[in-house]
């Protein structure tokens, strides 16, 4: 674990604005000593744009030049030790330049928690960083970098677990792909069963809905009255996953780099359903706490439910926590022990 590496440490940190994980990240990164400036990557947060940079990035390219030629202004006078972007979908290739001649010794790290197919424009840029990671297994081993998988905040180690859970199936998750048509015959199924499931599905506005609706055959299923758009704070997610006993994870069908949702079911110490294959490969897997779902066919042994949570060793949880994930990308990339689960 990091213990004194990033004190005094000045970083500048560029994530998108992700339900204030990069909040929680900067913080973080500050509770172990160091300065951080952080940017969202993007130079608007708002739906235009982020539809605008996926589809026609160079139709917005004088506007995210001049955002990231200000950010070396208003930086100029700091000497910087290190540059972390998350997933850099947009950070331009001058601005590596620049940073890196301002900042001789700075080392600069990469890290993506999307799948390539997704960020496709943060691929040239690769040969730039010093250090270059991937939560996708498959991206990993096709681009030639270290894989790395996600982790858990400090709030689920220390939660509070209610002593009479009163939800056997929790689903969290932005409304995409299959999820909603998995999610729901899942809950009608276990409810004639007498089990009780919490489904919350979160959309990044009525726009998009629409859109999505117009496009994708798998939202014509939604039913609208279901779709929140208003994410969960972290007390609302922490004071649910306390009254849960599994969690349910959907995994893109296009994606398979484990998401948030599977560690934060270790961290919580709750067993977890998952729709990814990639799961079983894992150094925390164990058939008692993790059940692999086919999402072509959600039958599964309900006694699944029943029987203890079996501890991860000391040792793996901290590598699977926010520390541990830190550690791998300021300190040590670990990668003679992470490179066998590929």
């Amino acid at each position: 674990m990091i213990t004194n590496e990033l004190v005094d440490k000045n970083i500048l940190f560029f994530c998108v604005q992700t339900f204030g994980l990069e909040s929680k990240i900067a913080d973080k990164i500050r509770s172990l000593g160091a300065n951080v400036t952080y940017y969202d990557e993007r130079p608007k947060n708002n739906n235009l744009t982020k539809v605008i940079i996926r589809a026609k990035k160079e139709l917005y390219r004088s506007k995210i030049d001049s955002y990231y030629q200000n950010i070396l202004r208003e930086t100029e006078n700091v000497n910087f030790d290190y540059l972390l972007v998350i997933r850099g979908e947009v950070v331009p290739e001058f601005f590596l330049k620049e940073i890196k001649k301002a900042n001789p010794n700075i080392v600069l790290i990469f890290y993506n928690w999307d799948s390539f197919k997704n960020t496709n424009h943060s691929v040239p840029l690769l040969r730039y960083y010093d250090r270059k990671f991937s939560f996708d297994p498959y991206d990993s081993k096709n681009k030639g970098i270290a894989f790395r998988p996600l982790y858990f905040f400090d709030d689920f180690r220390n939660l509070t677990k209610s002593t009479s859970p009163d939800i056997d199936l929790l689903f969290l998750g932005t409304a995409h792909s299959d999820r909603y048509i998995i999610s729901n015959t899942l809950k009608q199924d276990l409810e004639k069963e007498g089990f009780r499931m919490y489904c919350f599905y979160y959309m990044h506005g009525r726009v998009i809905y629409l859109i999505k609706r117009l496009f994708e055959k798998s939202f014509k299923a939604f039913d609208y009255k279901k779709l929140s758009f208003k994410s969960l704070t972290t007390e609302d997610i922490l004071a649910l996953y306390a009254r849960s006993n599994v969690i349910l994870d959907i995994n893109h069908p296009n994606q398979t780099g484990l998401t948030m949702r599977t560690f934060e079911a270790i961290g919580a110490k709750k067993k977890l359903i998952t729709t990814n294959r990639e799961v079983l490969k894992m150094p925390f897997y164990n058939h008692s706490n993790v059940l692999l779902l086919d999402r072509d066919n959600l039958k599964f042994d309900l006694k699944f439910f029943s029987g203890e949570y079996q501890n991860v060793s000391d040792e793996l949880y901290d590598k699977l926590s926010i520390d541990g994930w830190l550690y791998n990308l300021f300190v040590d990339e670990e990668q003679d022990f992470w490179k066998k689960y590929l």
